[in-house]
Parts: C-alpha cells; structure tokens; sequence
C-alpha cells in the first residue's frame, strides 16, 4: 500500500511538472531553467512533438492516469491484478519514452533541459518502487 502511495505522489509531481510546462508553452513564455540552460532549444526542438501531440501533454496524460491507478490500488478497487498490470506497462512505457528523449538531449539535441530530466526522473523512480515492490 505504501509504495501505490509513493507512486501516487510521485504522479502529482509530474503532473505539476508539465502542467508547468504546458502553461509556459501556451503562453509562449521560456520556462525557468536553473540547470542547463538548454531548456528553450529541448523544447522547442523537432523532438518535442510525437506524432503531432506535444510531450509535455503526454507526460501529463500519462502522470493523470498513474494517479489514478494509484489511487485505485490505495482505496482497494477490484480487480487489484488489472490495475497493477496496467500501472506496470504504462510506468514501462513511459520510462522508455524518457530513456528515448533523454538520449535525444544528450547525444542529438546537445541541450539539457532540467525539467524534462526531473520527469524522466520521477518514471524512473516510479519503476524503481515497481521493482523493489515485486521484489519484496
């Protein structure tokens, strides 16, 4: 129960952390960047849409729906199994995703982008408790 806690609050970090983002990006503002300095250049790069959806809007999708498996897991809603799938898959996916975009800062982009690296953070973390949790 703990760690679907944990996960849960770690989603209302990420939700804050592109809701940030989504509203900068709407306001045509430049995010605070206090580490890096390369916010600007990662998102507004070729790399910032897939498939036509800006990432910032999937990672709060994704945050959003995290939250709400979490949620289910913590009160007890059945079937316990299905959510728990779910929330391993989406959690798999989107850390992936980070590692992709991650590589794309690093290695294509050549800017590092401080809060694209606390959300891929935050999944990270999140499969991190998703392991330790299968393995205990």
């Amino acid at each position: 129960m703990t760690s679907f806690a944990l996960l849960f609050t770690l989603s209302a970090i990420g939700v804050s952390e592109t809701v940030y983002l989504i509203r900068k990006r709407i306001a045509s503002e430049k995010p605070i960047c206090p580490i890096g300095g390369g916010c600007v250049t990662v998102l507004t790069s070729k790399y910032s849409k897939v498939f036509l959806i800006p990432n910032d809007v999937l990672g709060l999708l994704s945050y959003i729906i995290i939250s709400f498996i979490a949620a289910f897991l913590v009160i007890g809603v059945e079937p316990m199994f299905v959510w728990i799938s779910a929330l391993k898959i989406l959690v798999a996916v989107a850390s992936l995703m980070s590692i992709f975009l991650t590589y794309l800062q690093w290695r294509v982009i050549h800017a590092w982008c401080f809060w694209c690296l606390m959300s891929a953070f935050t999944i990270w973390l999140m499969g991190i408790i998703i392991i330790v949790n299968n393995l205990i």
